[in-house]
């Protein structure tokens, strides 16, 4: 199966960028705001890339942060890393949150995060049993 075949965008807007890899060896390619916002320390928001992403069956795409705005300001994903599924069909858009002491400000264009697109491995889970003990009961005792 070709690149091509394995993930697709479909841009929403006019000003929506089209992801990039940064470099020849880049695992990760960028993914870019598609509106201005202002995020204060301690909040978050969903912030939008305007891009639908078509992404075949067994594959998923994993949003991480940017080591720079984590280390520079202080701003991550929130559910780092998030999970796009091959059969959610809507705009994908990025949760950041500013853990830093200063206001960060987004502007249309500016690079939020990364995807990386990884394979799914699925496995029967009615053939697993079922184990007892609840959360903890694993490990040594």
């Amino acid at each position: 199966m070709n690149t091509q075949q394995i993930l697709s965008f479909t841009r929403l807007t006019e000003t929506a960028k089209l992801p990039v890899y940064g470099s020849d060896q880049a695992a990760c390619f960028d993914l870019f705001s598609d509106i201005d916002v202002m995020l204060y320390p301690g909040h978050f928001a969903m912030v939008p890339t305007a891009l639908v992403m078509h992404i075949a069956e067994g594959y998923q795409v994993k949003i991480n942060p940017r080591s720079g705005l984590a280390a520079k300001h202080g701003v991550t994903v929130l559910n780092a890393p998030g999970t796009i599924d091959s059969d959610y069909t809507g705009e994908v858009k990025v949760i950041l949150i500013n853990h830093g002491e200063r206001p960060f400000r987004i502007n249309r264009g500016d690079r939020i995060a990364q995807g990386e697109i990884m394979p799914v491995y699925r496995v029967d889970l009615d053939s697993l049993g079922q184990r007892k003990g609840g959360f903890g009961s694993s490990g040594v005792k």
